[in-house]
Order: structure tokens, then C-alpha cells, then sequence
């Protein structure tokens, strides 16, 4: 099954034109649900499992993989869908996921496929639904629909939220961050990692709107360009402090919104830090081919906030140049 996945990295030439792969899967019955195909190592049949005592119901236990000790989730499970019986776990196949700094695996039914998708073809979850599912997008392949995973959530929801800001961080830089008028915008498409940055924002006392994807970033961004056109508002430049964006998302990805940024004389000067659940040299080396400023892996809530700190230190400086020359 790993020989499924063959040639994934060959497939890196679709980031950055707004299209990514698709692997879908059934947990039970006949519903078709997926994952972004970055976020996958491999495709197995699931090990034999050890129980962890006093674990999160929805991890099943671990396994030894190729020395790897990984936790083992029931995706069914965790998504409030009929579990996995025990007795039938050898009969299940793994999804073996790196993300988030982690390794973990996943039991599903069965896979069934790759597909090749664009970002603009897949579709965020109703309103309505925001925040209280397990879905990052909604899209449709095989003439059916296909429901993809929120699985940074899953994992944030069994093994906890990353790491925030110490106490210390947010005292000793309160002064430089608080008060002073800074503005950020923010664009992902999991609930968590929004709810992440969103706290990390606050907490510095900086004032953010945090949207789903990039296309909801991009239009905010063109008209507050226009109005400052206008003659309505602030250059966006000297409006938004920074734009802070995860690369993954439904309808345009952060590499098509920076992209798109630079492009457009009236934003090109804009701060861009993308970040991903998704480390790795492939990604900084793309981040700085679009021309974002800074590429940061998800989440170090710190790692961020000493980005933001160093920013608005710079902001700082050049209006007292700017102060000194007038």
C-alpha cells in the first residue's frame, strides 16, 4: 500500500498554482472523505496495537512502526461516527500522517484514490456548520461529494493544544505590542489554528480579523485598497500591520494570496508570514519564490509572536525616520 503514495514528492510542482491532491478514503459505509496528500507519509494495514492506559478514548492504542512508536487514532471515532471494533482492526488499513511537528496514524476503512484538485475547487464548510464540524472543505470527485478532514483539529482535541506564550513573553513586550494602534490580518481554514492565532493576537493586544481562506483574505485586502483609492482610509500598508496566512486552504492557498499581493501595486508592500502545519525546505524555498517575508511552521505560538514583535519593532523605527526627516 505505501507504493499507493509513490512519487508524492514529484507532485510538490502543484504548490504555488493553486492545486493540491486529494487521497480519499472511507471510514464507514460508502461517504467519501479526505486528506491533503502533503500531510500523508503513508498507506498501510494497520499494525497490531498496544493499549495505552487511561488514553483519550479516541486513541486506540500505539504501534511500532519501523522503530516509530506513533499513537493510533479511530478516525471514526473521533469524528462521532460508529467506532472501529476491536476484533476488527487487523482488517482496517493506517493513514499514516506527519503534521504539526508529529507522527500519527489514522485507521480508516479503506482508501480509494488519489485526485488531483484546485484549491478553487474546493469549498468551505456552510457557515452555519463553522466550528462545530470536523471539516476544513467540502468538494466533490467521483460524482459524489467528498468531505475533507479537519485532522489538525482531531489530533489538537487528543493530544492538546502546542504551546502558547509564556506569561514572561507577553509582560516583557507589552509595551511594544500594546496601545499602539497595530493591525493584522490573518487567513486559515482550521478552526484550531484560527482560535491559535486569534489568542496569540489578543493576548499582545493587537487588533485582528481572521478569516477561512485566502480568497476572503485577498477580497477584504482589495477593498480597503479601494477605499484608500477613495480617499476612505489609510494606505493598506500603513493600515495592516502584517497579513499572517496558512498555505492549505479551500479556494486559493497562501501561496496564490501572495501571489496575488505582490502583484497588486496597491498591496505589494504588505508583511506576509505563511505558515503550515507542514515543515520541511520544500516550503521556505516556495515562501520565499511567491516573495513572503518569513515561513513558519505551525504552531509555536512564541516562535509567531516573536515575528509580530520584531515587525512592529521595524514599524517603529521607520516612523521615527520618517518623524525625523519631516
Amino acid at each position: 500500500m505505501s507504493s499507493f503514495l509513490k512519487g508524492v514528492d514529484q507532485r510538490t510542482s502543484l504548490a504555488g498554482m493553486n492545486r493540491m491532491e486529494l487521497l480519499l478514503f472511507t471510514i464507514k459505509g460508502k461517504q467519501l472523505f479526505g486528506i491533503n496528500v502533503f500531510k500523508v507519509r503513508e498507506v498501510i494495514r494497520t499494525p497490531p496495537i498496544s493499549p495505552v492506559p487511561k488514553a483519550d478514548p479516541r486513541v486506540v492504542g500505539v504501534s511500532d512502526i519501523r522503530g516509530l512508536t506513533m499513537p493510533m487514532i479511530d478516525l471514526a471515532k473521533a469524528l462521532d461516527l460508529e467506532p472501529v471494533p476491536e476484533e476488527n482492526y487487523s482488517g482496517t488499513l493506517t493513514i499514516v500522517t506527519e503534521f504539526n511537528s508529529s507522527v500519527q496514524g489514522f485507521l480508516v476503512e479503506d482508501v480509494d484514490r488519489i485526485v488531483h484538485m484546485r484549491w478553487e475547487d474546493i469549498l468551505p464548510p456552510p457557515e452555519s456548520l463553522q466550528g462545530v464540524n470536523y471539516l476544513t472543505g467540502i468538494t466533490r470527485a467521483r460524482d459524489q461529494i467528498v468531505e475533507i478532514v479537519d485532522v489538525e483539529k482531531v489530533l489538537a482535541e487528543v493530544s492538546g493544544l502546542p504551546e502558547g506564550m509564556s506569561d514572561e513573553f507577553i509582560v516583557s513586550h507589552k509595551n511594544q505590542t500594546q496601545g499602539h494602534n497595530f493591525f493584522v490580518l490573518g487567513a486559515d481554514d482550521s478552526t484550531v489554528a484560527r482560535t491559535q492565532l486569534k489568542n496569540t493576537l489578543d493576548k499582545l493586544g493587537i487588533s485582528n480579523q481572521i478569516v477561512s481562506n485566502g480568497r476572503k483574505a485577498l477580497t477584504l485586502l482589495k477593498a480597503w485598497a479601494d477605499e484608500a483609492e477613495n480617499g476612505m482610509g489609510k494606505k493598506v500598508s500603513e493600515r495592516v500591520l502584517m497579513v499572517i496566512s496558512d498555505i492549505e486552504m479551500p479556494e486559493m492557498d497562501g501561496y496564490t494570496l501572495t501571489t496575488s499581493i505582490r502583484k497588486d501595486d496597491r498591496l505589494k508592500d504588505l508583511f506576509v508570514v505563511l505558515n503550515s502545519s507542514l515543515s520541511g525546505g520544500f516550503n521556505e524555498s516556495l515562501t520565499e519564490k511567491v516573495g513572503a517575508n518569513v515561513f513558519l511552521s505551525k504552531w509555536h505560538g512564541e516562535e509567531l509572536a516573536k515575528v509580530i514583535v520584531n515587525r512592529i519593532e521595524d514599524v517603529n523605527r521607520q516612523r521615527k525616520v520618517l518623524a525625523e526627516e519631516a
